[in-house]
């Protein structure tokens, strides 16, 4: 049997319920719950100030109610307190989570951000110096750049180099080695 209203407030009832509810009875904890879930709201959502986390937290707040029951100790404060105390850390777990999550997200974007503006200038570092490469190979004479491509493109041995040109192992060296030492001085490169 519900009390009217004025009854569902008083610590003297909210106590004999919590002490029901603190047995595992569920009418009682309904009971509870119609008695005190208007204000745990209402601290909730002052904390929150977001409708849907409200009702989040005040359900969160409500099972942590119902598993810590037990706990309550009726010498050390009023029933609606210790349920007001519970939801109030509830919903401010939930703001530092919330706030915890952003500053990961900040942080996590910063770092993608940074990542992809270090690709980005890596992408530009090694497109500015394989043009320069391209320049270069272009005052090889042609010998000397089809030899070169072969081999560092083409991951060719010399040996294979020499059947594709069909020019003896010995040109193909000359060539390789005379074609590197050109690039190494037209790009400055000190050995």
């Amino acid at each position: 049997m519900t009390p009217p209203d004025s009854a569902r407030a008083s610590d003297a009832y909210l106590e004999s319920v919590m002490a029901r509810v603190a047995g595992g009875d569920r009418d009682a904890f309904s009971d509870l719950y119609d008695a005190t879930s208007g204000h745990l709201f209402a601290v909730i959502q002052k904390v929150l100030r977001n409708q849907a986390l409200s009702e989040e937290v005040l359900q969160d707040a409500y099972v942590q109610i119902w598993q810590q029951a037990a706990s309550y100790q009726a010498g050390r404060g009023r029933v609606i307190t210790w349920c007001l105390t519970l939801a109030h850390r509830r919903a401010v777990d939930r703001v530092r989570s919330v706030r915890a999550s952003r500053e990961r997200d900040l942080t996590q974007g910063a770092k993608e951000y940074q990542e992809s503006y270090d690709d980005v200038e890596d992408t530009v570092a090694i497109r500015l110096e394989a043009e320069r490469v391209d320049r270069a190979m272009a005052e090889l004479n042609a010998g000397q750049a089809a030899a070169i491509k072969l081999a560092y493109y083409g991951g060719y041995t010399q040996q294979e180099i020499a059947r594709i040109m069909d020019l003896p192992l010995g040109t193909v060296k000359t060539r390789i080695r005379d074609g590197m030492s050109r690039l190494r001085t037209t790009l400055g490169v000190r050995t």
